[in-house]
């Protein structure tokens, strides 16, 4: 019975953790269209399609795992390929692609030959979220597989999927078989559609990703000098002891920009040991209006992020005016609530949030306009209420060490010896 309970518990943790209340329908998803069949097996079109609103996959890109079903091959494929080989020694003419019982796949770089591209393939991995850019949240290779099935009677789905994007934190669940993919042809005047089509559905969970957040916010406003920093350690501090002073003569050094096979960061020794910060200044306020600026720094002198995004979650966001030197999407996963919004980099501008150092920033103002039945400056009402960084959610700082109204600061309290003196003055006045 206890251990009924306890695989009860780790599933509602799980699933808890894997669902996005920000973006309850987001996921990945994994399709397969076999578009013909061959003597031996089958050619297919595997589109990975990121449904996913805020969250993209980052360079070095995706990584696609499963096994196969029975003793299938890979005889090629275009537009991505294997990490290994396999043992392929049992075939003398033609020799596979690919003969290992679990493959592993990944996108080609930019600028392979064009008899190796497929369509939307060829971008090192990277794919652009669903809500940020739909045309480049896709990505495409075409597989030749070999002693297979040859109908769709015979045919054995893969299982065990995997995807990594970049880094862990996705699961997949099992394949399914779905309606036949429709086509258009070109002139499109003619529709076909694929002999067979199965779907794998990969989900986020930030539990499974990491142990520590990946980034942090600080609060500031005109109307208190105080300025609330991240909390200490908000992201862990096992880089405590190799991170670098933002003046070390390391930085000076070639190559120290360069990511690691590992990717281990190269943090600048802060308090919070965040590789990304994000700061919300309480800027001015207006009759209608109030302004906000918002600042990311990166910390990480090994990374910098491509198609970032800003996710944060405020009550005033339903009446956003104008937003300065950045792009900004509503978020409306419910529809009686308008209170999430994207902020992204703007294209060929600062979409590109370079590494640690005097470039390693970007910044944005955002007016807007006041509610006047809910706008109000007191109990921390000003600042959000969750922060996302590349899909990531941030730790914010504990709500009683936000900036203060001067006018809602704690009344002094008189010592107790001030008013036993008190008292007695008082009596001998009288007496």
């Amino acid at each position: 019975m206890r251990s009924v309970i306890l695989a009860f518990v780790f599933v509602f943790v799980f699933h808890a953790a894997a669902y996005d209340p920000l973006d309850p329908n987001g996921n990945v998803t994994i399709k397969w269209d076999i578009m013909s069949w061959t003597t031996d097996g089958y050619v297919a079109v595997v589109t990975l399609n990121n449904f996913q609103m805020y969250r993209h996959i980052m360079s070095p890109g995706w990584t696609i795992g499963w096994a196969w079903a029975k003793k299938e091959i890979i005889w090629s494929m275009v537009g991505a390929q294997t990490t290994e080989q396999g043992d392929c020694s049992k075939f003398k003419a033609a020799i596979p692609h690919c003969c290992k019982r679990t493959p592993t796949v990944v996108d080609l770089l930019p600028g392979v030959p064009y008899n190796l591209q497929y369509a939307n393939c060829c971008k090192g991995g990277v794919v652009a979220a669903w809500g940020q850019d739909p045309l480049a949240s896709v990505s495409a290779f075409q597989i030749s597989v070999g002693l297979s099935g040859t109908s769709n009677k015979t045919v054995k789905l893969p299982k065990n999927f995997t995807l990594l994007g970049p880094g862990p934190g996705y699961t997949c669940g099992p394949a399914k078989v779905v309606p036949s993919t429709n086509f258009l042809t070109t002139d499109k005047r003619r529709k076909t559609q694929a002999l067979m089509t199965w779907n794998v559905t990969c989900t986020y969970s930030q539990f499974l990703a990491r142990k520590n957040p990946s980034c942090c916010v600080s609060f500031s406003s005109f109307y208190n000098e105080t300025i609330t920093p991240c909390p200490s350690c908000a992201c862990g501090c096992q880089n405590k002891n190799t991170c670098v002073k933002s003046d070390s003569k390391i930085l000076s050094m070639a190559g120290v920009n360069t990511p690691k096979k590992d990717n281990a960061p190269l943090l600048q020794c802060t308090h919070h040991m965040c590789p990304v910060r994000v700061h919300w200044h309480v800027k001015l306020n207006y009759k209608d209006y109030w302004r906000v600026k918002i600042a990311i720094t990166n910390f990480n002198y090994r990374m910098n992020y491509t198609l970032w995004s800003l996710v944060v979650q405020h009550p005033n966001l339903n009446n956003v005016t104008q937003v300065f030197s950045m792009d900004y999407k509503p978020l409306v996963a419910y529809e009686s609530i308008n209170d999430t919004g994207m902020f992204f980099g703007m294209k060929y501008y600062n979409d590109l949030l370079m590494e640690a150092g005097p470039l390693g920033n970007v910044q944005s103002e955002v007016l807007l306009q006041k509610d006047k039945n809910t706008f109000t400056f007191k109990q921390g009402w000003a600042f959000p209420r969750k922060v996302y960084f590349n899909g990531d959610e941030c730790m914010l700082p504990p709500p009683d060490s936000y900036p203060f109204l001067p006018n809602s600061a704690r009344r002094k309290l008189l010592p107790v010896s001030t008013l036993v003196s008190w008292v007695l003055l008082m009596m001998f006045a009288a007496w």
